[in-house]
C-alpha cells in the first residue's frame, strides 16, 4: 500500500473516467435525468450513491469523500456544507430525548452553543466534562449515554485528551465517541485508529487551506454507523457544493506540505512568545507544560499552526494599540489557510477556570517566521507604549 504522503495525492482521482482530467470536474447539476425507468428506480433505491438528484451528491463532491475517508482511514464520508453542520449531524443522528451526551469543558463554542439550545431543549441530557488528562468519564456513563464528544486538543485552550481511554470507557457502556478533529486536519492524529467512531473536520480549515470556501466532513469507521449519519444529512437537506468540493480537493493535495510549515511557523512563534516578558504563559501541546503533552507525545505525529497565548493583564485599550496595528496578522474568525489570524479568545467555560489574563489565539500561516516575528515584536511594543502611558 503506498503511503499516505502518496495516496493524499491519488485519492478520489480518476482520471480515465473524465477524459484523462487530471482533477476531477466541477459539475453544476440539480437535476439528474434518466432515460429508462429501471435506472431512475435503481438510484433511487440506493440514495447513498447520489445519483438521481444534485443534493445527494455529484461526482465532484463523491471524489473528496472518498479522499477524506482514506485520509482518516474511515469506511467513508459524509460532506457538509460548514464544519458546524458537520458536527451537529452526528449528534443530530445519534441522539434523542432522554438521551445522554458527555461534551469536554473546551469545546468549540458554537458545539456548545448547539448542545445547550437546541439539544436540551430538545430532551437531551448535556453534561460537560473537564477536558484533562487526568479525568475519568466511568463514572459518568450510565445507560443512557448514547454519545462521547471530544475535541482534542480543546479550543482556545489546547488541552489534550486520553482519546483512546475515553474510547475504551465509552465502547464498554455502549455509547458512541465522536472527535472533532480540525485542528490535525486528520493528518497528524489517527482519530478512528485510537478508537473514535466519528471523526469531524471543519474542512474550512486545513483541508480547503486557502480561505475561500466551506467545508465540513464526516468520516465513520462503521458503514453501517455511517449510513445513519448520512440519512440525518439527507433528511435536513444539507449537501456540500461542488466549486467548495473542487476547492477542497485542490487544498487536500497539499496538505501534507502546508501543515509541515504551518507547524514549523507555530513552533518558532511560540518559541519567540514564551521568552516576552509581556507572555505569561504559551499554550501549544508540544510544549512541556501545556495539559496533557505527554498525551500529545504518545499519540500525535506534529503539530498544527493554531496555538495560543495569555498574556499578562492589560487593559483593553492596551491590547487593541497591539492588535490593531498589525501589518501581518489579521483578525478573523478562522484559520488553517495561508493568511496568519490573531483574535482574543472567547471562550467559554462551565467547569475549569479560566487562565487569568488576556487569552489570544493565533494562527501561524505560510508567511517567513522572522517577518511574523517583527511583527508580534511591534504589536507589543505598542501595547507596552499604551501601558506605560497609562500608568504615567
Amino acid at each position: 500500500m503506498a503511503r499516505s504522503r502518496t495516496r493524499i495525492l491519488h485519492a478520489g482521482r480518476h482520471p480515465a473516467r473524465f477524459d484523462g482530467a487530471v482533477n476531477p470536474p466541477v459539475y453544476h447539476a440539480s437535476t439528474i435525468a434518466f432515460e429508462r425507468l429501471d435506472d431512475l428506480e435503481a438510484a433511487i433505491a440506493d440514495p447513498s450513491q447520489g445519483r438521481h438528484y444534485g443534493r445527494f451528491g455529484t461526482p465532484t463532491t463523491r471524489a473528496l469523500e472518498e479522499a477524506v475517508a482514506d485520509l482518516e482511514g474511515g469506511s467513508g464520508c459524509v460532506l457538509a456544507p460548514s464544519g458546524l453542520a458537520a458536527i451537529t449531524l452526528p449528534l443530530l443522528a445519534l441522539l434523542g430525548p432522554g438521551d445522554h451526551l458527555l461534551l469536554p469543558d473546551s469545546v468549540y463554542g458554537p458545539t456548545r452553543k448547539f448542545a445547550d439550545t437546541v439539544l436540551a431543549p430538545w430532551g437531551v441530557a448535556v453534561e460537560y466534562y473537564r477536558p484533562g488528562p487526568e479525568d475519568d468519564l466511568t463514572p459518568r456513563l450510565g445507560p443512557a449515554t448514547r454519545v462521547v464528544f471530544t475535541e482534542s486538543p480543546g479550543s482556545h485552550t489546547f488541552e489534550i485528551q486520553d482519546i483512546p481511554a475515553i474510547a475504551r470507557a465509552a465502547h464498554g457502556r455502549g455509547a458512541t465517541v465522536v472527535m472533532d478533529n480540525t485542528w490535525s486536519a486528520g493528518w497528524c492524529f489517527d482519530a478512528l485508529a485510537h478508537g473514535v467512531d466519528v471523526s469531524v473536520q471543519a474542512g474550512t480549515k486545513y483541508i480547503v487551506g486557502h480561505a475561500d470556501a466551506l467545508m465540513g466532513t464526516v468520516t465513520a469507521r462503521d458503514p453501517d454507523l455511517l449510513a445513519t449519519v448520512r440519512r440525518t444529512a439527507h433528511l435536513f437537506g444539507h449537501c456540500a457544493g461542488s466549486e467548495e468540493a473542487h476547492l477542497a480537493l485542490r487544498g487536500l493535495r497539499t496538505l501534507d506540505v502546508r501543515l509541515e510549515r504551518h507547524q514549523a511557523n507555530a513552533l518558532a512563534l511560540a518559541r519567540w512568545l514564551a521568552r516576552r516578558p509581556e507572555v505569561d504563559r504559551v499554550l501549544h501541546p508540544a510544549f512541556p507544560d501545556c495539559p496533557g503533552h505527554a498525551l500529545w507525545q504518545r499519540d500525535f505525529t506534529g503539530s498544527s499552526g493554531l496555538f495560543s497565548v495569555v498574556l499578562r493583564p492589560v487593559s483593553r485599550a492596551a491590547l487593541a494599540a497591539c492588535l490593531d496595528g498589525m501589518a501581518l496578522f489579521a483578525m478573523g474568525f478562522s484559520w488553517g489557510g495561508y493568511e496568519s489570524l490573531i483574535v482574543p479568545s472567547p471562550v467559554h467555560r462551565t467547569l475549569t477556570p479560566l487562565p487569568e489574563g488576556r487569552l489570544v489565539r493565533l494562527h501561524a500561516g505560510l508567511d517567513d517566521p522572522d517577518d511574523l516575528i517583527a511583527d508580534l515584536e511591534a504589536g507589543l511594543d505598542r501595547m507596552n507604549a499604551t501601558t506605560q502611558g497609562e500608568d504615567g
